[in-house]
């Protein structure tokens, strides 16, 4: 087995235009389906991102407030799966909520570690 990042991307701006009580509805949603992740012992960790922050360049020298990038390119959050493969990873991945919303999308990467 090895784990893999799913990082979340997009979707923000349709999720924001969803009323209260559909926005908890879709959180439920989510819920139910990190908690089936969880069950399977496929789910390791993960998280929302707050969307402001702060970008680092030049070993500190600069410090910019950031991300500002596209909303369709801006990380929400990230979740470390564990799969048999890359192929089993991305088929985990096509159940995720974030794909209610357009222009949402799922980055899966492999976490190497740091042997290779």
């Amino acid at each position: 087995m090895s784990n893999f990042l799913y990082l979340f991307r997009g979707g923000d701006d349709s999720f924001e235009k969803l009323s209260q009580e559909e926005k908890q509805a879709h959180m439920q949603v989510w819920g139910e389906w990190m908690g089936g992740l969880k069950e399977k012992g496929q789910l390791l960790d993960g998280l929302p991102l707050e969307k402001d922050g702060k970008v680092v360049h030049k070993r500190g020298e600069v410090v910019t407030n950031g991300p500002f990038i596209e909303g369709a390119e801006m990380v929400g959050g990230y979740l470390i799966v564990s799969a048999k493969n890359i192929d089993e990873a991305v088929e985990i991945s096509k159940g995720c909520p974030i794909f209610d919303y357009e222009g949402a999308f799922v980055e899966v990467r492999e976490i190497l570690s740091l042997d290779h």
